[in-house]
């Protein structure tokens, strides 16, 4: 399941308090198998014992996975922009950095060095935290090809609406989708405007590459939060399909 909730810009306001209300109605519909994708920058405030507390709490109350969105972690070598996966039990089960900031956000966090990896359900899901999705490179250091591939965001436009942001997403989830041979979530602020800064873009969806329709490829979120169905037998055929035609390849990561 993917979100795209109406957050603040706010280090005293509990942010993920406000996403854990708007999935009030999901309470006792999802399992253990069923993930929650939340966006970057969900927990603003400073505690990083209160955001993974926050994290595994939603986890339990949902009765499924969460993929923690990310928060700035204080650490001996500085701040680094990290998430965390909590299981259903409330048991952190990975954790996962962001690699190269954006913008402005390097005068904040350093660079992380690790790409989120973890399986749920015997499926295999990489994690890159918003502007990493849109290096290729990092697709390779994954150690195995992922099935899943989840994004939590936190787009910015510095252009007056949220349209041209929300083109260049959509068209690359379904670019990244049909090379690796992979679904793509992704998670985001919704569009509002933002006072204190650039505004987010609203750009959460799910990119399908086995659909034949073109206006499913990219199926984005109307509201606050969708739930997406995901066919992993038919994953698997398009991938067979794409091998037969030699059109689908993928490198080993570095020292596999």
């Amino acid at each position: 399941m993917l979100v795209q909730p109406h957050l603040a810009y706010d280090l005293q306001t509990d942010n993920l308090a406000l996403v854990a209300r708007s999935l009030e109605p999901l309470a006792g519909t999802l399992d253990a198998s069923d993930i929650v994708l939340l966006p970057e920058h969900v927990d603003l405030r400073p505690e990083r014992a209160a955001y993974e507390r926050a994290v595994c709490g939603l986890a339990q109350d949902l009765r499924c996975h969460v993929v923690g969105g990310s928060h700035h972690e204080e650490r001996s070598s500085g701040r680094i922009n990290t998430g965390v996966v909590s299981d259903p039990t409330g048991r952190i089960l990975a954790s996962y950095e962001k690699l190269r900031p954006y913008a402005d956000e390097r005068s904040r966090v350093g660079q992380g060095e690790h790409v989120g990896e973890v399986a749920i359900a015997g499926r295999q899901l990489l994690i890159l935290i918003c502007a990493d999705f849109w290096f290729s490179d990092v697709f390779y250091r994954a150690s195995a090809l992922p099935d899943l591939v989840l994004v939590p965001a936190h787009s910015v436009s510095r252009k007056p609406k949220p349209d041209y942001s929300r083109a260049l997403w959509r068209h690359l989830a379904v670019a990244r989708a049909y090379e690796f041979g992979v679904y793509v979530g992704v998670s985001d602020w919704a569009y509002a405007p933002n006072p204190n800064g650039l505004p987010a873009s609203g750009v959460a969806g799910f990119a399908d590459p086995t659909v034949v329709d073109p206006a499913s490829m990219f199926q984005p979120i109307e509201g606050a939060y969708r739930v997406y169905e995901l066919d992993f037998g038919a994953l698997h055929a398009f991938r067979r399909d794409r091998q037969i035609r030699g059109f689908f390849w993928r490198a080993p990561a570095a020292g596999h």
